[in-house]
């Protein structure tokens, strides 16, 4: 775990979105459904037909063809205000900020990674939590996702 000593250095870099283009899923809380409907003007439930593939313990973004995601839009996210809690507290999530390999490792595309003012740890595993929080199923066994 990084220490409280050394914290963490992070700042997005602008015109970045190599977090956006990783593979994988972008999840999404009954909460950030609900503000990105409404940041695009539609309602929760047309958004979800149109957006959401839901399961039982989880939301999350359908992905179009030959994207990660469908608010990927001209180099930027197009829901960029209303964007779900894994994608505005990324890079703090667990699995990175409490093992240094994985923040070293996520650092190789993500170029904010060791960049920017010093964070200090407690506000990184604030974060964190907030992670947990919001996706309890995903973090049940530990600290690692495990959908």
């Amino acid at each position: 775990m990084p220490s409280a000593k050394s914290g963490l250095r992070f700042t997005c870099q602008k015109g970045c979105i190599n977090c956006c283009d990783q593979r994988g899923f972008v999840y999404l809380t009954e909460a950030d459904l609900t503000a990105a409907a409404k940041y695009i003007g539609m309602t929760a439930a047309d958004f979800e037909a149109k957006y959401i593939y839901r399961t039982r313990h989880y939301l999350r973004f359908r992905k179009p063809k030959n994207s990660q995601c469908h608010f990927l839009q001209n180099g930027g996210c197009a829901i960029h205000p209303a964007k779900p809690t894994q994608c505005r507290v990324f890079p703090f999530w667990p699995e990175l900020v409490e093992d240094r390999d994985s923040w070293n490792e996520t650092g190789k595309y993500c170029p904010g990674i060791g960049t920017g003012p010093l964070i200090q740890i407690g506000t990184a595993l604030e974060a964190a939590e907030e992670m947990k929080r919001a996706y309890p199923e995903m973090y049940r066994n530990g600290n690692k996702w495990s959908s």
